[in-house]
This record gives C-alpha cells, sequence and structure tokens, in this order.
C-alpha cells in the first residue's frame, strides 16, 4: 500500500515544480520591472480583487488545455481547484522572489506588500497555466529527443551549451539596459547575493530536472562531457552568468574601471534570469 501513496506524492511533487517553474519562465521579466512595483504601491484594494478575478479567469481558462498538472482535469469542479491552485502558486513564487531580491521591506507597509505581491501574480498566474502547453512533451517528443541525443559527446555538449546561451540572451537582453539592474544591487549584501546564486542554482536544476518537463530520463543519461544534472546545472549557470555580463557590457551598465564589487552584484542579480532563460533553453533542444 505504501508504493501508491509514494508514487502520488512523487506525482503531486512533480506537478508543484512544474507550476513553479513555469511561473518563473514567464514571470521573471516583470519581476525586473520597477513600474510593476511602483504601482502596486498606489492599488487599491478594490483593483486588487480585480487583478486577482483576472489572474484566476486566466488560469481557468488556461486549464481547460494546459495548467500545470500532468494530467488534465476531467471536471468543472478539478478546474476550478487546480485553477485556486495554481493562483496560490503564483502568489507564492511571486512572493519568494520579492523577497529574493530584497523588494519588499516592512516599512513599505501592508497595502503597498499586497499592492506589489498581487499585481505581480498575473504574470506568474499566466506562467503556471501554460506550463504544460509550453514545455509538457509528449512520449513521440521524447523518443525523437533520445534518438537526438546519441549523437557524439562534444555534440550533445555544444548543442546543449548554445541553448544555454541564447535562452539567457534571449531573457537577459530585455533586462539588462534597464534601470532595475542598479537599483536591485545597490541595496544587497554578499549574504543576499550568495543567496541569490543559490537561487539560481536550484531554480535551474529544477526546471531542467525535476519539474518533468518532457525527456528527463533521456537527459540524465546522455553522452555530454557536462551532461550529469549536477554538473550541467554549473555549467549552465556559469554560461548564464558569462552571457549577463556580455550583455551588461555591451549596454555599458558595467564598464572597465568600475568598482568590482559592482561588476559582481550586476553580473548576480542578471544572472537570475538569465539562468532561468538559459534552463528554458535547455528544455528546447
Amino acid at each position: 500500500m505504501a508504493r501508491p501513496k509514494a508514487h502520488e506524492w512523487r506525482t503531486e511533487l512533480d506537478d508543484l515544480m512544474r507550476g513553479i517553474a513555469g511561473a518563473f519562465l514567464f514571470g521573471a521579466p516583470f519581476l525586473y520591472t520597477m513600474e510593476v512595483w511602483w504601482k502596486g504601491n498606489f492599488t487599491s484594494p478594490p483593483r486588487m480583487m480585480l487583478i486577482l478575478s483576472m489572474a484566476y479567469l486566466a488560469l481557468v481558462l488556461l486549464n481547460i488545455k494546459g495548467g500545470f498538472r500532468a494530467q488534465q482535469p476531467r471536471s468543472r469542479t478539478q478546474i476550478l481547484v487546480e485553477s485556486a491552485e495554481g493562483l496560490a502558486i503564483a502568489l507564492f513564487t511571486a512572493t519568494l522572489s520579492l523577497i529574493l531580491l530584497d523588494i519588499l521591506h516592512v516599512e513599505t507597509g501592508i497595502d503597498a506588500i499586497m499592492g506589489r505581491l498581487i499585481t505581480l501574480s498575473l504574470p506568474f498566474s499566466i506562467g503556471v497555466g501554460i506550463a504544460n502547453n509550453i514545455l509538457l512533451k509528449t512520449p513521440d517528443d521524447n523518443a525523437a529527443d533520445s534518438a537526438k541525443k546519441r549523437g557524439h559527446p562534444w555534440r550533445s555538449t555544444l548543442s546543449d551549451a548554445g541553448a544555454a546561451l541564447l535562452g539567457a540572451i534571449v531573457v537577459g537582453s530585455s533586462i539588462a539596459p534597464t534601470d532595475e539592474i542598479p537599483m536591485i544591487s545597490s541595496s544587497l549584501e554578499p549574504a543576499r547575493l550568495l543567496l541569490i546564486m543559490a537561487s539560481s542554482l536550484l531554480l535551474s536544476y529544477v526546471i531542467v530536472f525535476e519539474a518533468n518537463f518532457g525527456a528527463q530520463r533521456q537527459r540524465r543519461s546522455q553522452s555530454g562531457l557536462f551532461q550529469g544534472p549536477i554538473s550541467e546545472t554549473v555549467a549552465a549557470y556559469l554560461i548564464a552568468l558569462a552571457a549577463a555580463t556580455l550583455m551588461l557590457w555591451l549596454f555599458q551598465v558595467i564598464r572597465v574601471g568600475d568598482p568590482v564589487n559592482q561588476w559582481v552584484s550586476y553580473i548576480i542579480v542578471l544572472g537570475l534570469p538569465c539562468t532561468i532563460g538559459g534552463a528554458a533553453g535547455r528544455l528546447a533542444v
């Protein structure tokens, strides 16, 4: 009797990880948008309720054919319940994100904190709702991926590295030239930067190896030079940091002669969304 329960818990955990991964994949660019924070400061309670209602409605519509669970809901009640769960995941991930980047403060006031969280919950909810649509693969897709990954180890390595780099650039290029990077970095202490690095690595690992997006068994067993889950996650993070450095330099956010600690904080802060983009890119190949 223990095995079915263990399987149910594993399935539930996979679904939860998929919802969290989808929220971060879609919501990261909005997280680095100061207008979202500022609008949240002045959001009235009726408007907050309207935003929550819109987020829930979006999840209901997306859960009809998508959602974050591998098993599609079979009844209207399941759709409504899973939409509420998706909204809770969105609020949870938005809260964690804002705390991680030190954007929520007690002195900000409860109204402003709730406004920021609820305003950000809309894009995060959409990410939860489209998780399966954009990243959950079918068995046929998995078979095709398995066949594609049987090539030379160098080919597999270069394929994943290129996908990680491209994904990091696609996500990071829209954030690198903005004022959000200096604004966020200015208030972060070394301990917070280490926490962001750890969170980036954890998110990358969860998205690629734990959220059950497609052919994870094949990814764990393919023949590239850095294809173990831990080594691939670390290598992909280094690629994301390199991409962040390049984009910050190209957009003249960091310059030769700037303090080293400024370079480090800017790169680590931009490295978080770049890592998420890189993980999405690796899933696509």
